[in-house]
């Protein structure tokens, strides 16, 4: 597991990468940018999956299939509303909602049966926390801005079930081929908005195609694609509730690359959220080692 949390944090490094990115990304509106990320993406992994992976997935079962393309197409209403939001509230209230993801996450594993230790919602609760320590609270009540706070809402809540149903699927389905279905189905997803909205598409000048391609390879193959990866292993409530990293990281690269002053309480929140992933990840080791008992003496 030890190399699995390394991989997460490489994962949230990639995706903490994204804002300062997408913020230089100026001549390329925000659901074109969502568009070429994954479609860039599909471009890497379509030779990958079918020079090494082939088998793999045709032996994707229908139920996979379906699963997979309900991820994507949970991924893609995530960057369709979430992006936008930004141009409609203020950015603290954007990223504090659209973070609510393991919130959103302990809530569907508890509709579907599973129950998490009280240990879990503490930390998920004190990881959460750490986010607003630094967002901090600038909830609007003008129409437009309360009509932004809840498309960051529902961004958060569909990052939750991209989470929950790429890790059920992870169960019989190796990275490659899962994240392969989900990424194209977010591609076609996000064009059909593109078309719709009006948004452009090209051509980009050079700057802007640069950034782009850097984009997929931190925040989508590096950090989407080891998300995918570790999901199985670390399960849905310790990798979304890591995502809460993105926050404090974004403003740590900032920094370091922009030379933009971090503010204040970067540092703590930072403490703050680490301390909430940590409580959950023992929640997590915890049930595991309840759970191989179980098992074991069913099976004898």
């Amino acid at each position: 597991m030890s190399l699995d949390l390394v991989l997460l944090l490489v994962a949230v490094a990639g995706l903490a990468l994204s804002a300062p990115l997408i913020a230089h990304i100026t001549a390329v509106p925000a659901l074109a940018i969502a568009f070429w990320r994954n479609a860039m993406a599909v471009s890497v992994l379509t030779p990958v999956a079918l020079l090494r992976h082939r088998a793999a997935l045709r032996a994707m079962n229908r139920r996979a299939v379906l699963l997979s393309v309900a991820a994507g197409a949970l991924l893609a209403l995530h960057f369709g509303v979430w992006l936008p939001s930004l141009g409609m509230t203020s950015v603290a209230s954007s990223t504090a909602l659209v973070t609510t993801t393991p919130i959103w996450t302990m809530i569907l594993l508890r509709l579907r049966g599973r129950r998490q230790p009280a240990v879990a919602w503490a930390g998920t609760a004190l990881a959460f926390l750490g986010v607003v320590i630094l967002t901090g609270v600038d909830l609007s009540s003008s129409p437009r801005a309360l009509a932004g706070d809840g498309l960051a809402l529902a961004g958060g809540m569909a990052a939750a079930g991209y989470v929950l149903l790429g890790a059920e699927v992870r169960r019989t389905v190796a990275t490659v081929p899962y994240t392969l279905v989900c990424y194209a189905t977010t591609t076609v997803a996000l064009l059909a908005a593109c078309l719709i909205s009006g948004a452009s598409l090209g051509p980009y000048d050079g700057g802007a195609w640069t950034q782009l391609v850097l984009l997929t390879v931190t925040a989508q193959l590096l950090g989407h694609s080891l998300i995918n990866r570790v999901v199985k292993s670390l399960g849905p409530s310790v990798t979304s509730t890591a995502i809460l990293l993105e926050t404090p990281g974004a403003a740590l690269i900032a920094a370091l690359w922009l030379g933009q002053l971090p503010p204040a309480a970067s540092y703590p929140a930072l403490a703050v959220i680490l301390a909430g992933l940590a409580l959950v990840i023992v929640a997590e080791r915890a049930e595991r080692g309840e759970r191989r008992p179980a098992r074991a003496s069913r099976s004898a």
